[in-house]
Parts: structure tokens; C-alpha cells; sequence
């Protein structure tokens, strides 16, 4: 993973003791909240409900096991002793008091981590696939790329002070981990019928108030060209974008009023303008960059203790099923850790957690760690003889969850337990559904079932997408939920369909309960997905069993 040189370190160093001046200021009365607002979002700081919370980056979710026990310290001498992993790879500690937070900044940039742009309108922490570098069906590893990007973007002089936020995401599979699709701007790392590596350039795409799936802007741009073409993709953006209303600020909406084909001419003319800056140092740097992520050095060992295992322990048998994915060495395996006990809040981890999970990384991982949109983490690279060892210490601590992919394997945003912004509880709503397919039984007959919850139509559940999607809102000062159905988040990233009328706070479980046991009725045979059968059926079938009071109406 990439090391931070001299000229990282001094810049870190430099921000966070700029912004301890800025909190004794802020402390001794001589900044307001709102003339103070502006600098503690640039360094990652939001005022919530209850208390200050602290953002922390993980570029495009990265960790190794020091930056992890980091976080727990961090959770441990200045939060409640636990961190909350987000949908943008990063993790925020809900607790923080302002007078600590440039100590932790301190503490963030002894082990080469920061809180910086993970707010305000500027480009947010670039993500990527959390099994890149691993994956069998990537082209290459793209982290290189998204760490060419994060360095480009941090600090640019051109977008500190954009329309809005500006989010950018980096894959190279075949199948999409990343949400590639519905991200301001995604770079899809592609080779052409030649055999050549290029960059597929897709804008536009985008969750929140008003939904949009991504438009490919470009199908094959050339290597040398991407930093060029990013540029003048923002300079568009910055110069065209609307600021009259920051609900349709967002790029997907002047990709939306503007047209693609028309967006793409005016692209065109910035690169013409800009390419001839670019010298080629980016792509020296690229290369250096590329040194920072070889492959491990991988172990030659017998998988009789994972065969012997696998054939004798069923508890080891069905979380190596669920939670396990295939590695593109034969014996080694992706292990995702399940951040979502039934019952608990998805993507808390424990300080203890957080200690078990960098040891397993330094002992059997090759010391890396991954954080996923999806709110787990990844060991990335285990050779399969060391996975009992790794399920026994996972299980002694709530870790050996077996639900990846599954009912309660759940997205949900912070919701108005945490949230300024939030209208309605989306945490126990995670729980009680979690809880009640868990009392149930019927969550590995179910199968591949993405939920996401939102707890306002900001969208950081990333509902829209779901297979289920659920949003709260306030009605009249009440909680109600809408459900959408046919979201998808992959390489067929399609936006949800409002299935009908919400449901109140005590009716959303039940609902869910009713439109889930209705799928099983409904599929062809156990081998069809929930997302399968509703695109086979369409939404008709699911809207009769999610509301049979109208059925009973219109029969009668």
C-alpha cells in the first residue's frame, strides 16, 4: 500500500497543526459556529445531534493492521471504544470533543491517515473495489490509480469550492464491487479488442433527492490522457454547474439539463486546452505509485486443516460459503468479516474488534485490510489452511457473522440516532430485520438479498440501489417508509421502483417479513435470486403480496 514520502508527512503535519489554531480560536470565542463551519469541514469535522463527529479517510478503503489498532485507540482514549465503518470506505467516530480532535488528528497522521476532504464541496475520498488486488476477473489492480487521483485531488487549487460534493470511484472487473455506476464520476479500468488497457469514463450518475444511473462519457480513453481528462471534465462541471440550488447542483443534474453528447463536446474542448500542461510526470509518478502495491508474497502450504475443517465443522462449513470468495491464487481465498451481528448496528466495530481484525491481518493476511461500501471489512489475501484459525478468533469476539450477501448482511446509514440531516430511524430498523430473519431461520433458503436503508433522501444507505430499498422519512412530524424494489448496485446498476404507499414505524419489519416470504412463493426455484424473480415477474406480483389489503379490495 502506498507510504507517505516527506512532502506527505509535512503536509499532514502542516494541516493539522493549522487547524488546531483554528479550534483555539474557535474555543476562545473569536470564530462563530458559522464563520468556523467552513474549516472544520475541510478537516472532516460535522456538528450532529448530539455531539461532533469525526469523519477519518481510508483511500479507496486500504488499511494495514498499525492503521487499524490506530483507529481503536483513537476510539478507545477519545470516543465510546468504537468506530462506525460508512458506505464511502471511510469510518466516523460519533463522539469527539472539539478540543480533542487536533490530538487525534495528530494521532491519525502518525500512522499516514487523515480526515482531510471528507467533507464539503470538494472531491470526496476516492473508492474502489475492496477485493481489488485480489479479484480473479480484474484486469489489474486499481488502487494505483485511485491513489493517482486522491493525490491529484487533494488540496487542488481548481475544486476546493465546487457546486457540491464531487465523488469519484475506481474499478477494473468485469463485475462492479464498487458502484461504479452511480458515483458523479467513475473510472472503469477496460481493454480494447486490441488487448490495449485504457479507462472507460462514466459521468453523471448519482443517488440522493433525484436518482441517476451514470452515462459513459468516454469509452476508451487512452492511459496517458486520464488526469487531463478528469481535469477538464471538473473544469466543465465547476464552470456549468448550478449553484442556484444545491438540490440540483450535482453533476448528474447539469449532465441531465445539458445532455451527454453535449457535456462530452465541452469535455473535449477543455482537454484540447488542457493536455498540452500534462508533461508525463503523472505517468512517471503512476509508476512509482505501482511499486507501492505488489503482489504478496504468497505461502506454498497444504489446505488439509481448511478441507478437514470444511468436511467436519458445519458453522465453519457455512460462513466459509457465505463469506468467502474466490482469489485469484487457487489457495488462497477473499475473507469478508460481517460487520452485522443480528441484532447489532451495521458497520460499528469495537475497539477489541478492531485489535482482533489487525491481528489477523499481521498474522495471516499479509497486513492488509479492507473497508467495503457494503460496511464489512476484507482480509484480502488468506491462504486457505489459516481460514479455521481466523473463523475460531473472528467467533470469539461477534466477528464469524455467516451473512455476506445475505437478508441481514444490511446497509444502513446512521439515521436520525446520529444524523443532523436524518428524518426517520434506520439503525433498528437493520436491527429488527436482522433479528427477525435470524429468529426465522430462512436466511440461507432466502439466498443473495441486498437491503439498504436511508434514513432522508440523502441517500447514504444507498436505498435506491438495494433489492429491497427502504426510506424513511417524516410525515407530519410521523416515521414512514417507503419500499423500492429491482435497485441494483452492480455492473447493471438500475434505480428502484417505488413499490406503492409507506409504512409506519411498527409495520416496516412485517412488511419486509410479508414481501420476503412472498419471493420464496414466487421464485422458480431456489436457484432464482429475489433481483432474478422481480425482473422475470416484474413489480406487479411483489406489490400484491406487500399490500393485500388492496388485493382484498379489488376482488372485492
Amino acid at each position: 500500500m502506498y507510504k507517505y514520502n516527506d512532502f506527505d508527512e509535512a503536509f499532514i503535519r502542516a494541516r493539522t497543526a493549522q487547524f488546531r489554531k483554528q479550534v483555539e480560536r474557535r474555543v476562545a470565542g473569536n470564530l462563530t459556529e458559522e464563520e468556523f463551519r467552513p474549516l472544520r469541514l475541510m478537516n472532516g469535522l460535522y456538528l450532529q445531534l448530539h455531539a461532533y463527529m469525526l469523519r477519518v479517510a481510508i483511500p479507496y478503503g486500504t488499511l494495514n493492521a498499525g492503521q487499524m489498532r490506530q483507529l481503536a485507540y483513537i476510539a478507545d482514549k477519545w470516543d465510546r471504544g468504537y468506530g462506525h465503518f460508512t458506505t464511502r470506505q471511510n469510518i466516523q467516530y460519533n463522539w469527539p470533543k472539539l478540543t480533542d480532535v487536533p490530538d487525534i488528528l495528530d494521532a491519525l497522521a502518525d500512522v499516514e491517515m487523515h480526515a482531510n476532504q471528507t467533507s464539503g464541496n470538494t472531491i470526496r475520498n476516492v473508492t474502489s473495489d475492496h477485493f481489488a488486488g485480489a479479484a480473479v476477473d480484474e484486469i489489474e489492480d486499481p488502487r494505483p490509480v485511485a491513489e493517482l487521483l486522491r493525490q491529484w485531488s487533494t488540496d487542488h487549487p481548481e475544486f476546493q469550492f465546487l457546486g457540491r460534493k464531487f465523488k469519484i470511484a475506481v474499478g477494473a472487473s468485469e463485475h462492479d464491487r464498487a458502484v461504479l455506476k452511480a458515483h458523479d464520476l467513475a473510472v472503469r479500468i477496460v481493454k480494447n479488442e486490441a488487448g490495449e488497457v485504457g479507462y472507460e469514463i462514466l459521468v453523471g450518475g448519482g443517488l440522493g433527492r433525484t436518482p441517476m444511473i451514470g452515462k459513459v462519457l468516454h469509452p476508451f480513453l487512452p492511459r496517458e490522457d486520464l488526469l487531463p481528462y478528469v481535469e477538464a471534465v471538473l473544469t466543465v462541471y465547476n464552470t456549468l454547474g448550478r449553484r442556484d440550488n444545491k438540490y440540483k447542483a450535482r453533476i448528474k443534474i447539469t449532465v441531465h439539463e445539458n445532455g451527454i453528447d453535449e457535456i462530452r463536446s465541452l469535455v473535449d474542448e477543455q482537454f484540447a486546452l488542457i493536455r498540452p500542461t500534462f508533461s508525463g510526470y503523472d505517468q512517471a509518478f503512476l509508476e512509482e505509485i505501482r511499486a507501492h502495491f505488489p503482489a504478496p508474497a504468497y505461502v506454498n502450504a497444504p489446505l488439509d486443516a481448511f478441507e478437514t475443517a470444511y468436511e467436519n465443522d458445519p458453522v465453519f462449513r457455512s460462513w466459509a460459503d457465505t463469506n468467502l470468495a474466490e482469489h485469484k491464487n487457487p489457495s488462497y481465498a477473499i475473507a469478508t468479516i460481517s460487520i452485522k451481528k443480528h441484532g447489532d448496528t451495521p458497520g460499528d466495530a469495537t475497539s477489541e474488534q478492531m485489535r482482533v481484525m489487525a491481528d489477523l491481518a499481521e498474522e495471516f493476511a499479509h497486513d492488509e485490510l479492507r473497508i467495503s461500501h457494503e460496511q464489512n471489512v476484507i482480509l484480502p489475501h488468506v491462504h486457505k489452511s489459516h481460514l479455521p484459525a481466523i473463523h475460531a478468533r473472528l467467533k470469539a469476539v461477534g466477528l464469524a457473522t455467516a451473512n455476506i450477501g445475505l437478508v441481514s448482511d444490511i446497509i444502513a446509514c446512521p439515521g436520525m440516532d446520529y444524523c443532523a440531516l436524518a428524518t426517520a430511524r434506520s439503525i433498528p430498523v437493520a436491527q429488527q430485520i436482522a433479528l427477525r430473519f435470524d429468529e426465522l431461520k430462512l436466511e440461507h433458503e432466502i439466498g443473495e438479498l441486498k437491503i439498504k436503508i436511508s434514513g432522508c433522501i440523502n441517500a447514504c444507505g444507498h436505498h435506491h440501489v438495494g433489492h429491497i430499498g427502504i426510506l424513511g422519512l417524516d410525515r407530519a412530524g410521523v416515521e414512514n417508509y417507503q419500499i423500492t424494489l429491482g435497485g441494483d448496485g452492480s455492473e447493471n446498476a438500475a434505480i428502484g421502483e417505488r413499490a406503492g404507499p409507506g409504512f409506519a414505524y411498527d409495520e416496516i419489519v412485517p412488511a419486509i417479513e410479508r414481501l420476503v416470504l412472498g419471493y420464496l412463493d414466487l421464485r422458480e426455484s431456489a436457484d432464482e435470486t429475489f433481483l432474478q424473480a422481480y425482473r422475470r415477474l416484474g413489480a406487479e406480483p411483489f406489490k400484491a403480496v406487500l399490500y393485500p389489503e388492496a388485493k382484498t379490495k379489488n376482488a372485492a
